[in-house]
């Protein structure tokens, strides 16, 4: 039987793939946006407002941010060294799309990816006009400069989509990842940063498994997340093979708008294995890119069987405006005692 020898969820936003002036494009789309945040949803003006007396405009100042950047990457580098020191064979990795390989024709509350090659290029010329201001800079972040193809397990993924028909999912699954959409660089990047900052470009055989964490009107719950990841990790663990694998959550933390203290309680329930906690966060908490937090709850489904030794990493609350705008950045993994 195959054997999880750790877990790694991690976020793979633009403080990791871009220098500060380049955080700062971001600031254009962020005063245009209407922001969720604790529950209701603002303008940059009314955040500003909110939360003036936190002092935010200090903490994005670019000194401010260049020391986080600072920060991010050596906690990147550790978080690697983790990795490294697991000695994988196989990864399975949970993570989600924006408008990358699909676009806004389909939007499938789960997709598995069971094909034989994973196809990881840089975006089009077209493709990267098309993405937001900021977003470009960081390409090379999670998307290598020329092509490259990365070995998958066909039998395991096959074997987990059997498990989570037995289980009732409903799933959508594809032996070809979409390449229609010029804003593509083959995966998504919530896979690609992994390949690139986590593994070091060093990528073992891995199954891609996509949720629909951030778009409307699909989104699954999280307690539907969690289930998935108890269904998944049934799957790993009565695949035959002798295999060592590593399960990641790529995404989070709380943005476009931090809260640290929504992902100081997120972390104590992960922590503490607090299934009920995690089941039972609202849709409404898990908007925008604080969606991909539910990588994370399904991660903590798999996790859920083993004894495990926590170890942080680093938490990087990553500010770039007054409003609070900006990316958490938390790297957290689990040993398997």
């Amino acid at each position: 039987m195959a054997n999880i020898v750790g877990f790694i969820c991690t976020a793979h936003g633009p403080q990791l793939h871009t220098t500060p002036d380049k955080w700062l494009l971001r600031v254009q789309s962020d005063r245009t946006r209407q922001h969720p945040f604790r529950g209701g949803v603002y303008s940059f003006d009314q955040l500003c407002e909110m939360r003036k007396d936190e002092n935010l405009a200090e903490r994005s100042t670019m000194e401010a941010m260049t020391a986080n950047y600072e920060k991010c990457h050596a906690a990147s580098e550790a978080l690697a060294d983790a990795f490294e020191a697991m000695n994988a064979d196989v990864a399975v990795i949970f993570g989600n799309d924006q408008h990358e390989i699909y676009g806004e024709d389909l939007s499938p509350p789960y997709m598995i990816y069971y094909g034989d090659k994973i196809r990881h290029h840089p975006a089009s010329e077209e493709g990267r006009r098309l993405m937001p201001p900021g977003v470009a800079e960081g390409e090379a972040g999670h998307a290598p400069e020329e092509y490259r193809e990365y070995d998958t397990v066909p039998d395991l993924a096959r074997h987990i989509i059997g498990n989570l028909v037995e289980a009732e999912f409903d799933i959508t699954v594809s032996p070809k990842l979409p390449t229609h959409n010029p804003r593509t660089t083959g995966i998504s990047h919530a896979f690609g940063h992994i390949y690139r900052q986590v593994m070091r470009d060093k990528v073992v055989p891995n199954v891609p498994i996509y949720q629909n964490t951030f778009f409307p009107p699909n989104q699954p719950t999280a307690r539907r997340s969690y289930k998935f990841g108890q269904v998944v990790g049934q799957a790993i663990r009565s695949w035959k093979s002798d295999a060592r694998v590593v399960v990641f959550g790529s995404g989070g933390m709380s943005h476009f708008v931090i809260d640290e203290e929504w992902d100081a309680r997120f972390m104590q329930a992960m922590r503490a294995k607090d299934a009920e906690f995690l089941k039972n966060i609202p849709l409404s908490e898990l908007q925008s890119g604080t969606s991909e937090m539910k990588s994370w709850i399904t991660t903590a489904g798999v996790m859920e069987a083993y004894d495990t030794e926590f170890h942080e990493v680093a938490y990087v609350p990553c500010y770039r405006s007054a409003a609070g705008t900006g990316t958490a950045q938390g790297m957290y993994w689990w040993g398997v005692k």
